[in-house]
This record gives structure tokens, sequence and C-alpha cells, in this order.
């Protein structure tokens, strides 16, 4: 994996930057290194393992809560220098937040994401990805970590488009699903096995002078 660098010219990036000015979301099925989707679902789940990864909260800040019978999965939040791994996809990551700047003028100034692992049976109920006091988050991105997935294992991330038609993205390894954070809703459907993913979101400056 090592040396393997995807500039903010690739075509796969191209293409987001295109199904996103046209159409609000795009999902493709990223050429990334060998390898790569293969350790950040064994890195997942050894942080599980070690009992890392905690059951995600609702809301934010002080009004955050854990609510199972909204969302039901366990994350673990990255930061940059905590495995070779997980610093190679924030690199392509953040070649895909300079290719949406170049193409879109969004000022997306950074990339925040996390692990999530949704047991079976867990799901996330229809939201958007915006909080109404914080308009920061401009585009969602969720890179899929589930080799061999079968469609009638569940766990579909189900958008709700603008036309009214539903469009549901099978969790399987490789697949990067990107949309705009505040124009999609969205939900995820029960799984009958874990659920791997990489959640994440490019955002802007805020208001907040600090």
């Amino acid at each position: 994996m090592r040396g393997m660098h995807i500039s903010p010219d690739h075509p796969s990036l191209s293409l987001i930057v295109d199904d996103l000015a046209t159409r609000g979301w795009s999902q493709q099925q990223l050429v990334l290194p060998d390898g790569l989707v293969q350790a950040l679902a064994d890195e997942c789940r050894l942080r599980a393992a070690q009992g890392e990864l905690s059951p995600a909260g609702v809301g934010r800040g002080a009004a955050q809560e854990v609510r199972e019978n909204v969302r039901g999965d366990r994350i673990q939040w990255l930061e940059q220098g905590e495995s070779e791994t997980c610093d190679l996809y924030l690199e392509i990551m953040d070649s895909l937040r300079l290719s949406l700047n170049r193409g879109l003028f969004l000022g997306l100034e950074d990339f925040e994401c996390h692990f999530a692992l949704y047991p079976p049976g867990a799901f996330y109920r229809r939201h958007v990805d915006r909080f109404r006091d914080d308009d920061r988050r401009m585009v969602s991105a969720i890179i899929y970590l589930n080799e061999g997935w079968a469609p009638e294992e569940g766990g579909q991330l189900r958008m709700s488009l603008p036309d009214g038609v539903e469009h549901d993205v099978q969790p399987e390894a490789g697949c990067l699903a990107v949309f705009l954070s505040g124009d999609i809703p969205h939900e995820v459907l029960p799984a009958r096995r874990d659920r791997l993913s990489l959640t994440g979101w490019f955002r802007r400056r805020g208001n907040d002078p600090f």
C-alpha cells in the first residue's frame, strides 16, 4: 500500500465531482491501493475487539444522547498519525477534497470521519447529515468495507433523492457513496451480519470565530 497516491485529477474523483454537480450524489467503486479496504476492515474489527468503538449518539454537543431506536452503530473517530492504513485513506480523501474544491468551489477546509460498525439488526433512521445550528458539513463520503456482501444480507444505504426516487447502495467493499450533506435524506437498513464502513464529512469554515 505504501507510496500509492491518488491525484485530485484521478478519473474516479472527476466522476464524483461531475455527479455532485448534476444530481447531488455519486456512487463509485473506488480504485484503491491493493489491500487497503481489507486493512481498513481489519483495523475496524481490531478496534471493536479492543472495546474502542462506542455507541453513537444523536444530536451534538451537550444535547447528544444515545438512542438505539434511532441509530445503533458503534463508532470511533479517526485521528491523523494513528496508523499507516488510516493515514493513507485520509490522504485519498484529501485528494477528493481538492478535486471538489476545484470543480465545485465549495471552500472545503477539512475532513472528519469515523469507523462505524452496525451489529446485526442495527439501523439508522432517515435523517440528513447537516445540523440545524451548524452548516459546516457540506459533502458526506462513506466507504464500505464488507467483502462478499450479498443483497439479501440487508444493510443498504437508502437515499431519498430529490426526484422522489429511493436509491439503495449495497455496502460492498470498496463502494464509495458521496452526497451533498444537507440535501439528501438517507437511512441505513438493518443487516444480518456486522456491517463496516468509514463515514465522513468534508467541511467548510463555520461562522464560529474560534
